[in-house]
C-alpha cells in the first residue's frame, strides 16, 4: 500500500469514528431566583404553577433549570437582604410577587431581568415606564388597581344594595396597598358609600382593627390582600364570620377559605404567564422590550355557604354572573 493511500484510509477512519466518542458540551442549567414577601411553600420551591408552566417549555429541574427562592414572611424589611442573596447566588432572572418584593429585586439589580408575577400598579410605583415600553430590567404582569377596586366594591354594592359604610382593611406601611386603598376610597365616592379606614402595618394592628369595626359596626369589610393580610387572612375571615360582616376579598382562595365573594385574577395563571416571560429572555429578548401585560381575566367567585351563615339572599343575577360558587 501507498503512503499515500494509507494515509487517506487513516483519515477517513478518523472521520468516521463515533460521535459519541467526542467530548460533548455541558446543557445550560438556568437559575430561577424567586422572591415573595409571603410565607415559604411546604417544599420551599417556588409556587406549583410557575414550575410547571417552565416545564411545559421544556425546562426540567434537575437538568436544565434550578430554583432559588426566598420568602419575606410578611417582614418586609427582610425583602432587601434576600433580593440581594438572589444576586449573589448569580440568577438568571428573579421572579417577583407584591410590589414590594419587586422594589426590593430593582433597587438590588439593573442587569438582572425581573419577571412580575404578581403585582398592582407597576406604573404608579415607578416599576415600569410604561405598559408597552417597560424600559429598564422590568417585565410580566401587572393588575390596574384603580379600575378593578372599583369593579370589586360594585359588585359587593350589589350585594349588599343597603350597604352605606364600608370598612377598608390593608397594609397602610405598603404604599402598593395604600394607592389600592386611595382607589377604594375614590370609588366609594361614586356609589355614595362612606368608607372606614383600617390601615394595619404588623399582625397586633389587626386586633385594634377588629376592636373598631366591634365599635362602629359597618355594613360591609373589603380587604386588601397583600402579604400581610394574607397572613392574617384567617383571622379576618372568623372575625367576619362572628359579627356577620359580609366581606369582599380580591382573590378565589380567600373565599375558599370561607369568606364571602371575590373578584380577581387567577393566581396560577398569573404564574404560567409569568413562566412564558422567563422562557422568552432565556432565548435572548430583553425585559425592555416585552410589554407589561394585565391578567387576562377577572373571575367572581362567592361562597354560598358563608351567605346563608350571614343570613344573606344574594341577588340571582349577581350568582348567574358568578365564575365559581362554593356551596
Amino acid at each position: 500500500m501507498s503512503r499515500r493511500a494509507f494515509a487517506l484510509g487513516l483519515a477517513v477512519a478518523v472521520v468516521a469514528r463515533p460521535r459519541a466518542a467526542l467530548p460533548q458540551p455541558a446543557a445550560r442549567v438556568w437559575r430561577v431566583g424567586f422572591l415573595s414577601g409571603t410565607t415559604p411553600t411546604p417544599d420551599g420551591l417556588p409556587p406549583a404553577a410557575l414550575r410547571v408552566g417552565l416545564q411545559e417549555l421544556g425546562y426540567v429541574e434537575g437538568r436544565n433549570i434550578h430554583y432559588v427562592a426566598r420568602w419575606g414572611e410578611a417582614r418586609r424589611d427582610r425583602l432587601p437582604a434576600l433580593a440581594a442573596e438572589l444576586v449573589d447566588q448569580k440568577v438568571d432572572v428573579i421572579v417577583t410577587v407584591g410590589n414590594p418584593s419587586a422594589e426590593a429585586a430593582k433597587q438590588k439589580t439593573s442587569s438582572i431581568p425581573i419577571v412580575l408575577a404578581q403585582v398592582g400598579d407597576a406604573v404608579g410605583l415607578g416599576l415600569i415606564d410604561s405598559l408597552a415600553r417597560p424600559g429598564g430590567n422590568v417585565t410580566g404582569i401587572t393588575d390596574e388597581s384603580a379600575d378593578l377596586s372599583a369593579k370589586r366594591l360594585e359588585l359587593l354594592k350589589e350585594a349588599l344594595p343597603k350597604a352605606s359604610r364600608i370598612a377598608v382593611l390593608w397594609n397602610a406601611d405598603d404604599r402598593g396597598m395604600t394607592l389600592r386603598y386611595r382607589s377604594v376610597e375614590q370609588a366609594a365616592q361614586t356609589l355614595h358609600v362612606a368608607v372606614q379606614p383600617l390601615g394595619v402595618r404588623e399582625p397586633n394592628d389587626f386586633d385594634t382593627a377588629f376592636a373598631a369595626m366591634t365599635q362602629n359596626r359597618p355594613d360591609a369589610l373589603f380587604l386588601v390582600t397583600d402579604a400581610l393580610t394574607r397572613l392574617n387572612r384567617k383571622r379576618v375571615i372568623e372575625f367576619a364570620e362572628q359579627h356577620r360582616i359580609p366581606a369582599m376579598y380580591e382573590f378565589g382562595f380567600l373565599v375558599a377559605d370561607g369568606g364571602l365573594m371575590s373578584y380577581g385574577a387567577n393566581p396560577d395563571e398569573n404564574y404560567r404567564r409569568a413562566a412564558s416571560y422567563v422562557d422568552r429572555i432565556f432565548k435572548g429578548a430583553k425585559p425592555a422590550d416585552l410589554p407589561v401585560e394585565r391578567p387576562r381575566g377577572y373571575f367572581l367567585t362567592i361562597n354560598l355557604k358563608t351567605a346563608r351563615a350571614l343570613g344573606l339572599t344574594l341577588p340571582p343575577g349577581l350568582l348567574l354572573r358568578a365564575d365559581q360558587i362554593i356551596e
